[in-house]
């Protein structure tokens, strides 16, 4: 379980392809300062298992239905990434559930400064769209943000100086392609009120039982 407050940017050192997966190497500092063979590590928003470390950096294995649901595919040497660590449980809970489980990507289709802000435009499935509400959370590439406005095919986020300086949001341009999290709970939620009167998963929630007790 992540927060999407990304703890540094790392720089990838090597990306070793087989015929539908990678083998990711990256550089790495603040993170290797409490790091252990199989933790979680989030690479741009995309859980990864640690099989290896040393003092410069970490490697993770890349199966091929993370490649075809994230942007990983298009790392290469030189890259650099977001990265944060699984949250400890004594931790601060800063941005929102963030599970490392990419839903798909998103494309930039505007960049534009408002003042000390910088709005960036994305468009995305309707998929993904679905789950996304203004003034919500939304996972971008590992970043935990707001979102400031959505139409019917893509959304907007406004970002701060901050974010820009310390993840590799400020290096993005038009067209560039970013990892996408919507957030979890409303998955969840739909999960739950979506009407199966063949099989209702074992539950007795549906969208009849509530309407029937006053919650629609």
């Amino acid at each position: 379980m992540f927060t999407g407050i990304v703890e540094e940017t790392g720089t990838v050192r090597a990306v070793n392809r087989g015929s539908r997966s990678i083998i990711l190497r990256v550089g790495a500092k603040k993170i290797l300062e409490d790091i252990n063979m199989g933790d979680s590590i989030a690479v741009n928003g995309v859980c990864l298992t640690v099989t290896d470390f040393d003092s410069d950096g970490f490697s993770a294995d890349v199966m091929p239905e993370t490649l075809e649901r994230s942007s990983l595919s298009v790392l290469k040497t030189g890259s650099h990434v977001n990265l944060e660590r699984a949250m400890s449980a004594g931790g601060r809970f800063g941005g929102h559930i963030v599970s490392g489980h990419i839903d798909g990507t998103g494309k930039i289709i505007g960049i534009r400064r408002d003042d000390n802000a910088v709005w960036f435009d994305i468009s995305a499935d309707k998929k993904i769209l679905r789950y996304i509400v203004e003034k919500g959370s939304i996972t971008i590439d590992g970043i935990s943000l707001t979102v400031a406005g959505v139409t019917a095919d893509s959304f907007s986020v406004s970002v701060i100086p901050h974010t820009l300086s310390v993840t590799i949001l400020g290096e993005k341009t038009k067209g560039s392609i970013v990892n996408l999290e919507n957030d979890i709970i409303g998955k969840y939620v739909e999960k739950l009120l979506m009407p199966d009167d063949e099989k209702n998963n074992g539950s007795s929630i549906s969208r009849s039982f509530l309407a029937e007790n006053g919650f629609v």
